[in-house]
């Protein structure tokens, strides 16, 4: 044998290493182009700018050494998503498409996305085709078994990849059940204990891939769900070597020292696909084909300063055009500015706005509503479709619900401790800060609670006494037409389906009422969106003032005042 033919055989024997890419999506909220179709400028993130990553990582590793995997939540969100889920039903959904001329692999389903309702997400799973659409703990309560696919099966170069999809359960604490009729929501360490050592089994993976609409704050309770669970699933389900969290919006990556107790690379990409979560897995192979090793690793890509993918942009030009025209449509015009900013330190316009428009929906006697956007702007002029989306952000019904005076005043007190501090002096804060010293403009972070929780009312008048603790901080003075307002009566009450199913817990942990007795409590639904009716009742207006109800004030005044100005320029920087 020559020297030649010795080396030669040496290397047919020696172990080979494959260097795979995981890379996932979440929470794209409908973010499919540069564009920001609600504010009409361009924006961050976006599919198209995935596109271009995508695209870097398939030319350097090859095309079969990436795999594409999205999170859920991407059917709600930008009116790209809106339009074609309720409005131009007649074609295959453009998301499904865009996935599909993406290469994706495999997508979970989000809460968002059952909040589409069955005719949306079943269409939608239907135009996906051969791209599985995950919820191994959705189950069709008819016959027990899941009613997505539960997981996907990936092979590639020999190597086998495994990814379960699970879903944050505590949809029924938010959504009406008409949109998830005959459907169950399974705990999701429960159904992962069940699921993991069949697929150990009988997939006998390579990789085992946690793909998990659901984020990382665990001690969370929506209601009796565990809200956020993904780290509980790592912790207390061995075998996975990678999990992608989604559903919080919080970028998250282990490797960064986080979470050291778990064996599997965890990572979050927040949303808007500002950001693409990469996990890295070098595998070695030896001689015989088995994968003998592997070493895993992770990183979050921010994607921002990219060039969107111009063969994407002109694949999907046409929905871009459509959607832009869609957005552009003239409602009517604006007599002035309405500032969300404003509702953050005391009665506002916009909220007026909102309050009246769900009064005169409703036909209720007392609204209940919050600022669903963190910061939002409707501009004096020409009144747009695109302002719609700023004014109520999420797809949710208008419920009329039955409360008693006592339990409205319990709602709001559980509301504005959530919004406010318990001050001493003028020196202290009005909002409730988290602490946190910076945030990105638009989160929530600076907050030690989301805004869409700070609840106000109208068709009452009350104060607000922030040197007060919750139970203390609300005196309702009278209803608004200056008749007595009575902690015993019955009243009909205007609020969103997410409220009036128990979402932010103010109508069971603030008014007390029992999870399972919200059903009961409901008059009355609207069968469309509210933002439907908002649409509708703009229309029929043709135009809106920018009018302040002062039906409600924080107090004392001259504490409130001086805090109020700090805290907005901690806040918004103004």
């Amino acid at each position: 044998m020559t020297i030649a033919s010795s080396l030669l055989g040496a290397a047919n024997t020696a172990a080979e290493e494959l260097t795979f890419k995981i890379a996932a999506t979440s929470d794209v909220h409908g973010n499919f182009f540069p564009y920001d179709f609600i504010k009409m400028t361009p924006g961050n993130g976006s599919l198209a700018r995935v596109a271009t990553r995508v695209r870097q990582l398939r030319d350097s590793l090859g095309n079969d050494r990436v795999i594409l995997l999205d999170n859920g939540d991407i059917l709600q969100g930008q009116p790209t998503a809106y339009y074609y889920n309720f409005i131009k039903t007649d074609v295959p959904h453009p998301t499904a498409r865009m996935l599909n001329y993406l290469s994706y692999d495999a997508q979970t389903i989000g809460n968002h996305d059952v909040e589409t309702g069955h005719a949306v997400y079943d269409r939608y799973r239907a135009d996906l085709g051969n791209l599985p659409l995950l919820g191994a703990n959705v189950v069709d309560r008819s016959t027990g078994k899941p009613y997505l696919q539960p997981y996907a099966v990936i092979e590639r170069d020999g190597v086998k990849v495994v990814v379960l999809g699970l879903l944050t359960p505590a949809i029924p604490a938010w959504l009406p059940e008409n949109l998830w009729s005959g459907l169950e929501f399974e705990d999701m360490v429960e159904s992962a204990r069940k699921w993991v050592p069949y697929i150990l089994e009988n997939e006998k993976p390579d990789l085992l891939v946690g793909l998990f609409h659901s984020g990382h704050d665990s001690g969370k309770m929506t209601g009796e769900w565990r809200e956020n669970a993904s780290l509980l699933v790592a912790d207390q389900v061995p075998g996975f070597d990678m999990i992608f969290m989604g559903h919080d919006h919080t970028l998250y990556n282990s490797t960064d020292g986080k979470h050291p107790e778990s064996k599997a690379v965890i990572l979050n990409p927040a949303n808007s696909a500002g950001y693409l979560a990469e996990g890295e897995v070098t595998f070695t192979r030896n001689a015989d084909g088995k994968i003998v090793d592997k070493k895993v690793s992770g990183l979050l890509t921010p994607l921002n300063n990219l060039k969107p993918d111009s063969a994407f942009m002109q694949a999907f030009h046409p929905e871009q055009q459509e959607i832009k025209e869609f957005v552009s449509r003239r409602l009517g015009s604006s007599e002035g500015d309405f500032s969300v900013r404003d509702a953050y330190f005391g009665p506002s316009a916009f909220m007026t706005l909102l309050h009246d428009l769900q009064l005169a929906i409703s036909g209720a006697d007392i609204s209940l509503a919050a600022p669903l956007s963190f910061d939002a702007l409707i501009k004096k002029g020409d009144l747009r479709m695109s302002d719609m989306f700023t004014l109520y952000k999420y797809e949710n019904m208008l419920y009329t619900i039955s409360m008693t005076g006592q339990e409205i005043k319990d709602y709001l007190e559980m509301s504005y401790s959530l919004w406010t501090d318990v001050m001493k002096s003028a020196d202290d804060n009005l909002l409730l800060f988290s602490g946190e010293k910076t945030a990105a403009k638009g989160d929530y972070a600076k907050l030690l609670n989301p805004s869409y929780n700070f609840d106000s009312a109208s068709g009452i008048d009350y104060t607000v006494d922030v040197t007060k603790p919750q139970g203390e901080k609300i005196n309702i003075i009278s209803m608004s037409d200056g008749t007595p307002f009575d902690p015993r009566k019955v009243y009909k009450v205007a609020v969103n389906s997410y409220r009036g199913n128990g979402g932010g817990d103010l109508l069971t942990k603030g008014a007390g009422i029992p999870h399972d007795q919200l059903k009961s409590r409901i008059l009355s639904s609207t069968d469309k969106d509210l933002r439907y009716y908002l649409i509708k009742e703009i229309e029929k207006r043709g135009s809106i003032s920018p009018k302040v109800d002062t039906n409600w004030r924080f107090i004392p005044e001259d504490i409130v005042a001086p805090a109020a100005r700090r805290d907005r320029k901690v806040l918004f920087g103004d």
